[in-house]
């Protein structure tokens, strides 16, 4: 996958950008992110918020490592499969950016 698929993918699947970077927020706060994407020229980092404030990688890959899943589309390779939790984050994020969407919608 390229840098332009990857940041596809996640736009399409719940994530939003802030700072320059695709980023799934905590559902309490949804203006803060605790996951990000990390998008190199070259490789891709999955990146994770700790308590304290700071960034702490925890998986990154060459964007010729990363396929996209046959079935789903999630990119593997970077271990979206076996963060535990992350399935339900993201699904969350994803529920929330449609029913801000739908709210946003004028009323006739």
């Amino acid at each position: 996958m390229t840098k332009e698929e990857l940041t596809a993918w996640a736009l399409a699947n719940g994530w939003q950008i802030i700072d320059g970077n695709p980023v799934l927020t905590k559902p309490s706060r949804p203006s803060e992110a605790i996951v990000r994407l990390v998008l190199k020229a070259t490789l891709a980092n999955v990146e994770v918020k700790k308590p304290a404030g700071k960034w702490e990688k925890i998986s990154g890959a060459p964007y010729s490592k990363i396929e996209a899943d046959s079935e789903t589309g999630m990119p593997l390779g970077l271990g979206f499969d076996t963060i535990s939790g992350f399935s339900m984050l993201m699904e969350d994020n994803k529920n929330r950016a449609v029913f801000a969407k739908l709210n946003a919608r004028p009323k006739d």
